[in-house]
């Protein structure tokens, strides 16, 4: 299942952003496709991205005071279905920071509380974007500097926009490179502790026609599945914890083999167990 997923993630990443035309002529793709929404964080200003941000576009309505239908809809509809699945699979912010946990660096553990923060995050920026009529998450979120701000000043555009490099470009690009130096020792910080579009499909975990399932009183607590979640939580103390993305890692690791996905309370993930008779043998 990892393999899978890492091939997922990475043909999430190129289809996401797959607008290479701006390798014959530069520019922010306007076509149909942008009325669509990427199933994941990803900057509309992202010269390479072919879909609109669900979070951008979310913060544009509130902006002109008009209630968010379609993009609620998308946004809730999914996750109704998945659950945090998206935040797994498809997001390539989420895949970058996986990459940069690699690094051989120092690593820190945060506690699952700290997870909380991204709902005070979603709490502050909803009023904000309200009244100041401006995208304010935008104006901070290191994804868009990232995939928007930097390419962008690395360009042909770059000549016409050199006029409006301020403090504000250089703020975001600090906290771009907060976030990569944290990338490096804490598994998917922003994800974590940050992301408004997260926080939003985690409320719907426990109520997704996806969901995971434990068998807790056959539970070691060895911690097997902690050591492998790319969120760093325990399952088995929640199975559809809000940070939960359902990558599925835990269930190839669990030694008791007693973590399942299901879909409408129907097993669809779940690794077999190894009759106790066949593993004393030797033969495992």
């Amino acid at each position: 299942m990892s393999r899978i997923r890492r091939f997922i993630q990475t043909l999430s990443l190129l289809l996401i952003n797959s607008n290479y035309a701006v390798f014959q002529k530069f520019g922010i793709y306007q076509g149909k496709f942008k009325q669509f929404f990427s199933p994941a964080l990803n900057c509309y200003a992202c010269p390479l991205s072919r879909f609109a941000c669900p979070i951008g576009t979310l913060q544009h309505f509130i902006a002109i005071r008009q209630f968010p239908y379609y993009v609620s809809g998308f946004i809730l509809g999914l996750g109704g279905i998945l659950g945090r699945l998206p935040c797994g699979f498809f997001c390539p912010f989420g895949f970058i920071q996986e990459l940069f946990y690699k690094v051989g660096t120092f690593k820190i553990r945060i506690g699952k509380k700290y997870g909380y923060l991204k709902y005070i995050v979603l709490v502050i920026i909803i009023p904000w974007v309200y009244l100041s009529g401006e995208p304010m998450f935008c104006k901070f979120c290191p994804a868009g500097t990232l995939e928007g701000g930097i390419p962008v000043m690395l360009s042909p555009m770059r000549h016409d926009l050199i006029s409006l490099i301020g403090w504000h470009f250089y703020f975001k690009l600090g906290i771009l490179i907060l976030f990569v130096m944290l990338f490096m020792s804490i598994k998917r910080p922003f994800c974590r502790f940050v992301c408004p579009l997260g926080a939003i499909w985690g409320l719907t975990n426990k109520a997704s026609l996806l969901s995971m399932k434990v068998e807790k009183h056959k539970c070691t607590q060895c911690d097997e599945c902690r050591e492998v979640c790319p969120m760093d939580i325990r399952i088995y103390e929640d199975p559809n914890h809000f940070d939960c993305i359902r990558c599925f890692k835990c269930i190839e690791v669990c030694p008791e083999n007693i973590i399942t996905a299901e879909f409408m309370g129907v097993p669809i993930i779940k690794k077999e167990r190894i009759p106790i008779s066949v593993k004393v043998g030797g033969i495992k």
